[in-house]
């Protein structure tokens, strides 16, 4: 018999691709999602309730329906501008429905959880690459409520005994290699969605924000890890906690660092085609280099990218935007 898998927020870009990964691993997918950033379109794999992690009669229904073996949550808006400008939406959401999917959890009997968190959590580096010990200091709401629902997770195993793994990405990236999902973010802000909607003329022109940070090109550097590898770091996961593992973070990173630059000249390289871009003002708390160490994902869940190179990352994402230029629209 299949075992039910909760995927809070599976409509987006990271939870559309675990669905497919969890079904073809022969898992029962069931997806739980609003659809306010979301697509209902990428849901091809396992069920679709239309609905809000907050709402906890939904929730107390679906634990007693489903009997899920464990809950992966994706829930959680992203846009790391916007949680400056109106905190309260991402403090609400990211961690008033955490907490709320946390109580039905608890009420339930149910435990192992996978949280999608973020290397937010950490700030500014001290020191590159990133550990799981670096020191937590979150410069904005987004990271803050990541953090905050990490400790939330804590003390709630501590009291419930509710176990959970907290896996930080890095610069999540690239699409399914079958050409079925990619990413399609409304507004987009990731980076590599950007370059190639310039590509394809859905943008004028690409914004550069500084190229005068103390890398060696000037722009910022960042690490990419493809997004089927962290559908397996996920898995892994929850193999562990199946089998009865103690709750745990880890980082998510290739190791690797690329500039904006270099991700430019990739995509370039890739479509074959020109991308045109202008420097704008540095943003305020982009670090200059974010670049992270999955050793302990790799030493303790047995996880290794399959796509560690930017190259195969990104052709999977212009396969996808090139084949899909209007998005899931």
């Amino acid at each position: 018999m299949k075992k039910n898998i909760l995927i809070a927020g599976g409509a987006g870009y990271i939870g559309s691709h675990m669905c497919k990964y969890l079904a073809e691993k022969g898992f029962r997918p069931v997806v739980l999602d609003n659809l306010a950033y979301g697509h209902r379109q990428a849901v091809k794999w396992g069920e679709l309730i239309e609905g809000d992690v907050s709402d906890s009669r939904l929730l107390d229904r679906l634990f007693s329906e489903y009997r899920f073996s464990a809950v992966m949550y994706f829930a959680a808006f992203i846009n790391v501008g916007e949680s400056v400008t109106d905190p309260a939406k991402y403090y609400q959401n990211n961690v008033g429905a955490a907490i709320h999917l946390l109580e039905s959890m608890q009420r339930h009997g149910a435990g192992n959880l996978i949280f999608s968190s973020s290397c937010a959590v950490y700030g500014e580096p001290q020191e590159i690459p990133l550990t799981e010990k670096h020191p937590y200091h979150p410069i904005n709401p987004y990271g803050r409520s990541k953090l905050m629902v990490e400790q939330i997770l804590s003390d709630f195993d501590a009291a419930y005994g509710m176990k959970y793994t907290s896996l930080r990405y890095f610069n999540a990236a690239g699409a399914d290699p079958d050409g079925e999902l990619g990413e399609d973010h409304n507004p987009e802000t990731h980076l590599i969605p950007l370059i190639f909607q310039t590509v394809l003329e859905k943008r004028e022109i690409l914004s550069v924000f500084g190229d005068d940070y103390p890398t060696k090109d000037g722009t910022c550097i960042r690490d990419y890890i493809h997004i089927n590898d962290l559908a397996r770091a996920h898995l892994l996961a929850l193999e562990r906690l199946l089998k009865g593992g103690d709750s745990a973070a880890y980082n998510l990173g290739n190791g690797a660092g690329y500039s904006v630059k270099e991700v430019i000249d990739m995509a370039e390289k890739v479509s074959a085609k020109t991308v045109p871009y202008e420097i704008k003002p540095r943003r305020a708390g982009d670090p200059p280099v974010l670049i992270g160490s999955a050793e302990k994902a790799v030493r303790e869940l047995g996880w290794k990218p399959e796509f560690p190179d930017l190259e195969s990352i990104m052709k999977t994402a212009w396969d996808w935007h090139r084949t899909h230029p209007e998005g899931y629209r």
